[in-house]
């Protein structure tokens, strides 16, 4: 039996028809599978290696933590010098408002405490979602994801909910004085990477304030500098109530986060006690990695520097088959007329060196979401093999 063969068997699959890579290492922007062929990543474990595969200084502070200790105890008991650091330097790169970090173990669990902590804050129990939305797998996030097929054959889900449509105002209205919390993506991922219009985002906020109900801000895929701003929702004029983060949070290892203000973390503490609670959330290990991960994030221009890699994309992206490029920053999908040319379009890049993705909703959309260190000539080189692969695509009368 082939490595595939037991791989299949022995390890549950997330689809029928997996990637297959057989990984040997990673670094920067590029992956070497077993046989020593490498392959330009243009996923980044789809947004979280958001500094590239194995940086060296994140490499070291993780070992450097493993060295002093792992585990020791349940989240917020002791006093651990890289969750605290941590926490303390994300609060004081966001508003005063959003001041106090509860670091979980993935984006899903973010999304459940960040629904957990809107039905406290407000003693209500009614969410609103938005159509097309992902928030992740488990109950809670399944409840509030906007696409039935998806989750119909896990019901009974949590009660309660409505679903609005993303940048439709009419919908707005749906939030009232029974809205315990709104959810949103503050850039829709599996939609098709569709940005808030016309202050649209805006608007919600104005609405969730009259009505006193906490909006949530999806950041799990946008966040930490993907499109521009240390968080997506910075480019819309919003401060969300309550933000929930995961992916690109961890340079690489699974880690999410919800954070609010410390007067709403406190509600968590009483009434029921340990109104949330995480064995493994702030772990040490994985603390060590986010707290260097956003070190080098904020230390020079890799940030600002995303929106000047857009632009070569853009730039570059450019093919008949290709009749809009989605998206913001390095949060980009280009677009084709037919929904069967990105799956095709994915799967023949894949033996040519290049990785790339699909978009779990919009079947017309190829997900391109690279590590923000991606160099220009890395860019060039994804973007000129994309439109080869479209050229010889055109040829066979695939298009």
């Amino acid at each position: 039996m082939d490595r595939l063969e037991q791989f299949k068997k022995y390890q549950a699959q997330t689809t029928p028809y997996p990637l297959g890579l057989d990984i040997d290492r990673a670094e920067g922007c590029w992956i070497w599978d077993k046989s020593g062929k490498k392959y330009l990543d243009l996923e980044a474990g789809v947004s979280a290696n958001v500094i590239g595969h194995s940086n060296p200084r994140v490499v070291k502070a993780i070992k450097d933590q493993v060295d002093r200790y792992m585990h020791v105890m349940v989240y917020g008991e002791f006093i651990q010098d890289a969750p605290l650091e941590y926490c303390r330097m994300l609060s004081t790169l966001l508003e005063p408002e959003l001041n106090c970090v509860y670091m979980v173990n993935s984006g899903t669990e973010a999304i459940e405490a960040s629904i957990k902590l809107a039905k406290r804050v407000t003693g209500r129990t009614e969410m609103v979602g938005a159509l097309y939305a992902y928030h992740g797998n488990t109950q809670g996030s399944l409840s509030m994801l906007g696409v039935e097929g998806q989750k119909s054959a896990f019901r009974p889900l949590i009660p309660g909910i409505r679903f609005m449509r993303y940048n439709n105002w009419e919908d707005i209205e749906m939030i009232t004085e029974r809205t315990a919390g709104v959810l949103l993506e503050s850039i829709q991922g599996g939609a098709g990477f569709i940005l808030p219009k016309d202050g649209w985002l805006k608007a919600v906020r104005e609405r969730c304030t009259q009505v006193g109900a906490q909006l949530i801000i999806d950041e799990i895929q946008p966040g930490f500098g993907r499109c521009g701003k240390l968080m997506g929702y910075q480019n819309f004029d919003i401060v969300p109530d309550i933000v929930a983060v995961g992916k690109a949070m961890g340079g690489g290892l699974p880690v999410g986060g919800f954070i609010s203000s410390l007067e709403k973390m406190k509600l968590l503490t009483h009434d029921p006690k340990m109104g949330h609670v995480t064995t493994f959330g702030g772990n040490p290990v994985v603390a060590a990695s986010c707290l260097e991960t956003l070190r080098i994030l904020t230390e020079g221009d890799i940030i600002p520097q995303t929106m000047v890699k857009e632009q070569i994309f853009r730039k570059h992206l450019v093919h008949p088959a290709i009749k809009e490029v989605r998206g913001m920053g390095l949060m980009l999908a280009p677009m084709f007329e037919r929904d069967d040319t990105s799956t095709l379009l994915m799967t023949r890049l894949l033996p040519k060196g290049v990785i790339t993705f699909l978009l779990l909703y919009e079947k017309h959309a190829l997900r391109l979401s690279p590590p923000l260190t991606i160099s220009e000539e890395e860019i060039i080189y994804g973007c000129r093999m994309i439109c080869e692969e479209l050229d010889l695509m055109d040829k066979e009368g695939l298009l």
